[in-house]
């Protein structure tokens, strides 16, 4: 039986515990440069002793940022921010992640906190393509990628990889989820496509296989390679369980080393109800039928249920992320309230109440 707090080796690396850090949009890069902000941000979670924090979401290209505040890692300016803050992290013994991105419809906004959502060519802002040329609720209507186009963004990804690789990270993975562009040509629900990246699964599935099949030839063998995906569309119409089961079959063929479990986000008014562990039984499906290493993500925030996630076997590790806004040192805060012994940083230590 596993514990919250023994380490996990996936390839080469051996992360310390399974309480890991979600990606986290914080729409405060400039021009695709992550600075100050994200390195107190990454760097808090670095200091609270979880084993891996993994950067938001970063476009492989410019116009595959979610918003005209939204990193990338497609220049020598935006490899050199990342590697100072990574550089730090790893003082700390925490494994660094990246979530490599492209928005397709879902692209070209403003920050959360403008007065409006789409940014003007202006402001920043750029034509969104996508499966096909249908709108994501509320935004404009994107292009259809052409398979010229669907062919650069697979070189693209494995681009963005080599240089996550330049910039220090230890971990690469890419966010197919969220009804962001991989997601947009998975989900039946916005692949409307009558050629071979459209309509049954086998083709709805091979932009995503492309890449992943790229990105993990683009990386070491010794890096861990994560797929973020959403396991259901929450529709009856869309993507499944059953369809997330066979293509983590396929994933994990091609070398994908864990599958970052959550759902949703290609449908505006999906029946969701985030109750707490809401997406677990994904996670644990997926485990068991697909045969390959998961993480669970949404409504986890006490440690003894993280505790039983993990004791259960229903997921390797945990990704927290509305708990770790909260409380960047959750993993230590968490230790000491189950009473587990682990190392805290040197200036921390007088805060300690458990010393087993």
């Amino acid at each position: 039986m596993s514990n919250l707090f023994d380490p996990i080796t996936l390839r080469d690396l051996t992360i310390k515990n399974r309480v890991w850090v979600s990606p986290m949009c914080q729409y405060s890069a400039i021009d695709g440069v992550v600075g100050d902000w994200h390195m107190a941000h990454l760097g808090a979670f670095a200091t609270g002793e979880a084993g891996l924090v993994m950067a938001e979401a970063t476009g492989v290209v410019p116009e595959g940022r979610i918003s005209i505040a939204c990193p990338g890692i497609y220049n020598d300016e935006q490899i050199a921010a990342f590697k100072k803050i990574n550089d730090f992290a790893h003082t700390q013994g925490v494994a660094m992640g990246i979530q490599l991105a492209h928005a397709g419809r879902k692209g070209s906004t403003m920050r959360p906190t403008d007065d409006h959502l789409m940014a003007t060519p202006a402001e920043g802002g750029w034509t969104t393509h996508s499966a096909s040329a249908q709108a994501y609720h509320g935004m404009p209507e994107p292009l259809a990628l052409t398979v010229p186009q669907i062919h650069q963004l697979v070189k693209d990804f494995a681009h963005a990889a080599k240089n996550a690789i330049k910039a220090g990270f230890d971990v690469i993975e890419i966010h197919a989820a969220h009804g962001y562009l991989l997601h947009q040509f998975y989900s039946p629900l916005s692949n409307l496509r009558t050629d071979e990246y459209g309509g049954s699964f086998e083709n709805r599935v091979r932009f995503l296989l492309e890449v992943a099949t790229a990105v993990r030839k683009a990386i070491p063998d010794s890096t861990p390679l994560f797929i973020r995906i959403s396991a259901s569309d929450w529709s009856d119409e869309g993507w499944q369980i059953i369809d997330s089961v066979e293509l983590c079959k396929q994933l994990k063929e091609i070398g994908v080393d864990l599958i970052d479990v959550s759902s949703g986000g290609n449908l505006h008014n999906a029946p969701i109800k985030p109750v707490p562990g809401y997406q677990v039984p994904f996670a644990q499906a997926i485990k068991v039928e697909s045969d390959i290493a998961v993480a669970a993500v949404g409504a986890i925030t006490d440690p003894h249920q993280a505790q039983e996630i993990i004791n259960s076997n229903k997921a390797d590790a945990v990704f927290l992320a509305r708990a770790m806004i909260r409380n960047p040192r959750w993993a230590m805060a968490a230790a000491e309230e189950l009473k587990e012994m682990i190392s805290w940083p040197t200036p921390l230590e007088r805060g300690r109440t458990f010393r087993g």
